[in-house]
């Protein structure tokens, strides 16, 4: 240890750094690996510098005793106590996952791979600032004092006179222990940590009526959060915000777990027990070949804890993530929800009570205890109840059929929803919720919701409403189920994000988490302008948390994004009163649409016309472009083949050699189109002088039929015919295109021999001169040709 001067903190810090400074070279040579201030809450400061591996251990070792007045630890010297066993460490910590300085004092497991805290003192009252220090105080009490030497967390016991006599220790079974000797050989027991702990059960506990475990905020926030797991009457239970839920979980809880909190399975500190901040209890098991591994929970299904998504907040089981918004609802705390904790719940996105008020039916739907009852003769009545009522935020319409013929019950809600819970179970009757209707009727032409799935345009379950493009869902009004129809089936669509234009469908792909199979992408078959952006396999075996289930074991989520609309479709002016700066006319195709006034241009991603430039111009030029592309790549094969044949004649040896090269060039454009759009960048091939002009939507449009007219095989491709209804029509799916050819061959395999097949014209030709086939290098044809 350096002695480096005798200052007055407060004044001379800085000059403190200032002579560490100048001893600088003497510490690099004795390793010495920082510097920290002794005696923070006397007026006179010692500075000086140490070496932090030696200045905390005693005989070599570190210790795991605080003691009256000389053992406190200090969080700018990093200092921390470890057992005898070296198996728990205490110190100052700031959470791994938090995003600004916020520090506690801690106890943790030591030389963990990562740091596994099982108690925090001060968790409702973090550290903001360095400086602070954990001792015995004046008054005898362990306590935390913040830089000012404010007590930010004190164990609160009677003060004494003979602080001397008492000390805090760390023991092996990760208790710290606070008592007094008073001049004996026997220490009695003031406080412990055991007997206050936060959201992790220890070997050597023992669960009863006054000990609680509280689960942590969140990942990156300790402070008391929304579940208490505790002893009521003898059952175990986990309560939300201070509320049970109807059912215990002792009955759930299998007896290994049950034998551990009752404290008869004897010393055991391989085995935790955590309240997560999701409210489940995890049974932790450690093992020196896998480390800790999650063994069970309780409850086993996550919708099982009361109100697990918080209030008006919704839980499915089949879901991979659980929880999600009623709809006209937003997350409460949109970081808490991206952190994976749920249960702060959702708030209303608009306020309700006036004229613009409806009600979303849900269906199959379990719901907490409702606030009022009351005997109405039909639903019309009930509904008019709620209406009247501002604080009414839901209501349901229940038919009991009794032999009294009592009126019929009218259930009212108007506290906050709770224990919602999705496909609860057939029969009970629907729950009308009240919301603004400008939080689920987005567009005039957009359709109704469905269940919980506001559905956006362009999207379209009928033909009322959305767009006719993108007329591929259904929705079952008997459950509220929103499905998805594509080529390869009909499929549970779960979510819909308006915002980044994707939706999620479900299938069930057990196969897939085969070990054979796992980590392949799975085909799925989609055609325009519909593409699938991400596949979510579930192929783990232990469940239960809130982004699994037991239920979704096996199951695939797929996530489908659409493409950009074009103009709505009208038959009045009236259709197109919800698309501001826009007027009802035709297309150059004939297709009446709600186009853009002058000065204005369609925005597909806003949906709506905004300004910069007419988008009526633009229409027909977009259409020539397109059916350029389509022609120059069938019309090309035939021009370019021609001149190779007449050059044949002259000189037979150098045609072959150009044929090659030639073909090379054509197909290797070819071949560069068909990457970018398996690849999903086909806008990429788009010249950037028409991004501005040249509609998304038809080019890419009619890349697909292009593609269509070039595929391998001549059975696949559509005849003239169909390859003008394609461009001309905006309502026809197209196919997913196949892959082209990348040979020219020479000599007929008996493909489209007969007079039907020739009806495929220019797009079903196929080079023949000998029976030889030439194969194409089309990577160097994509780099010269390209």
């Amino acid at each position: 240890m350096i002695l480096l001067g005798v200052l007055d903190l407060w004044r001379d810090r800085e000059r403190c750094k200032i002579l560490a400074s100048e001893a600088g070279q003497y510490l690099m040579d004795h390793k010495v690996s920082s510097l920290f201030f002794y005696g923070q809450r006397q007026r006179v400061k010692i500075c000086f510098a140490a070496d932090l591996s030696d200045a905390f251990m005693v005989d070599g070792k570190k210790r795991d005793t605080i003691t009256y007045p000389s053992g406190s630890i200090d969080y700018d010297g990093q200092e921390t106590l470890v057992s005898a066993g070296k198996r728990f460490e205490l110190g100052f910590f700031t959470p791994e996952e938090t995003t600004d300085f916020r520090s506690y004092l801690g106890i943790w497991y030591h030389r963990s791979d990562r740091r596994i805290v099982v108690w925090v003192a001060n968790r409702n009252r973090p550290l903001l600032d360095v400086g602070a220090s954990f001792a015995i105080t004046k008054d005898g009490n362990l306590q935390i004092l913040d830089r000012s030497g404010t007590s930010c967390w004190s164990t609160t016991l009677a003060s004494t006179s003979n602080p001397a006599y008492r000390e805090a220790k760390l023991l092996d079974s990760g208790n710290l222990v606070f008592g007094d000797s008073n001049k004996t050989l026997w220490t009695t027991i003031l406080w412990q940590s055991f007997e206050h702990p936060t959201d992790t059960f220890l070997s050597g506990m023992k669960m009863s009526e006054n000990l609680k475990l509280i689960s942590w905020e969140s990942g990156a926030d300790p402070k008391e959060g929304n579940f208490t797991f505790q002893l009521d009457e003898g059952r175990f239970v986990i309560l939300t915000n201070g509320e049970s839920s109807d059912l215990s979980i002792s009955e759930r809880m299998p007896d290994g777990m049950k034998n551990f909190l009752s404290n008869t399975t004897g010393s055991d500190n391989n085995t935790r027990i955590r309240l997560d901040v999701e409210g489940e209890l995890q049974y932790w098991n450690f093992n020196v070949s896998t480390d800790w591994t999650l063994q069970r929970m309780a409850p086993r299904e996550k919708c099982s804890v009361y109100n697990a998504c918080g209030n008006f907040g919704s839980c499915n089981l089949y879901n991979m993530l659980a929880c999600r918004c009623l709809p006209g609802f937003k997350p409460a705390s949109p970081e808490s929800w991206r952190n994976g904790s749920f249960s702060g719940g959702c708030n209303r996105s608009s306020a309700v009570c006036g004229k613009n008020d409806t009600f979303l039916r849900l269906k199959m739907m379990r719901v907490g205890q409702q606030d009022k009852k009351i005997a109405v003769e039909n639903e019309t009545i009930c509904r008019e109840e709620c209406l009247n009522n501002c604080s009414c935020q839901a209501y349901s319409f229940v038919e009991e059929v009794n032999r009294r013929r009592e009126p019929i019950t009218c259930l009212i809600w108007t506290d906050a929803l709770k224990g919602l819970q999705e496909e609860y179970s057939f029969g009970r009757p629907d729950l009308f919720v009240r919301v603004s209707k400008t939080d689920t009727a987005l567009k005039a032409k957009s359709c109704e919701p469905c269940g919980l799935n506001v559905i956006p345009y362009p999207l379209s379950t009928g033909s009322d409403c959305g767009d006719p493009m993108y007329f591929s869902f259904h929705c079952d009004n008997s459950t509220g189920k929103l499905s998805f129809k594509t080529q390869n089936g009909t499929y549970n669509v779960t979510t819909i994000d308006q915002d980044k234009r994707t939706f999620v469908i479900q299938d069930k792909d057990v196969d897939h988490c085969n070990s054979s199979t796992r980590g392949h992408l799975r085909k799925f078959n989609l055609s325009f302008p519909f593409k699938m952006n991400a596949f979510k396999p579930r192929c783990d075996t232990v469940a239960g948390n809130f982004g699994s289930n037991i239920s979704s074991q096996g199951l695939v989520e797929i996530v489908i994004g659409w493409e950009p609309p074009r103009e709505p479709l009208c038959t009045s002016s009236a259709d197109c009163e919800d698309w501001a700066n826009s007027s009802c006319n035709v297309a150059g195709n004939d297709i009446v649409r709600c186009h853009c006034n002058s000065n204005f241009r369609w925005d597909g991603m806003a949906l709506k016309c905004v300004q910069g430039g007419s988008s009526r111009k633009k229409k027909p030029l977009s259409l020539i472009e397109g059916v350029t592309i389509a022609s120059v790549i069938v019309l090309s094969s035939i021009f370019l083949y021609t001149c190779i044949l007449m050059r044949k004649k002259a000189k037979r040896r150098e045609s072959q050699q150009n044929t090659d090269r030639n073909a090379a060039l054509m197909y290797g454009t070819e071949k560069r189109a068909w990457r970018f759009w398996r690849e999903d960048k086909a806008l990429d091939l788009m010249d950037k002088t028409l991004h501005e002009s040249c509609n998304t939507n038809e080019f890419l449009r009619c890349l697909n039929a292009a593609l269509l007219c070039v595929q391998d095989d001549p059975a696949d491709r559509p005849t003239m015919s169909n390859v003008v209804l394609m461009l001309s029509s905006e309502i026809a799916n197209l196919p997913v295109p196949k892959e082209p050819a990348f040979s020219i061959r020479r000599g007929f395999s008996g493909i489209a021999s007969t007079s039907s097949k020739q009806e495929r014209g220019l797009s079903g030709t196929t080079f023949s001169s000998s029976k030889k086939e030439t194969s194409i290098d089309t990577e160097d044809a994509s780099d010269e040709g390209g």
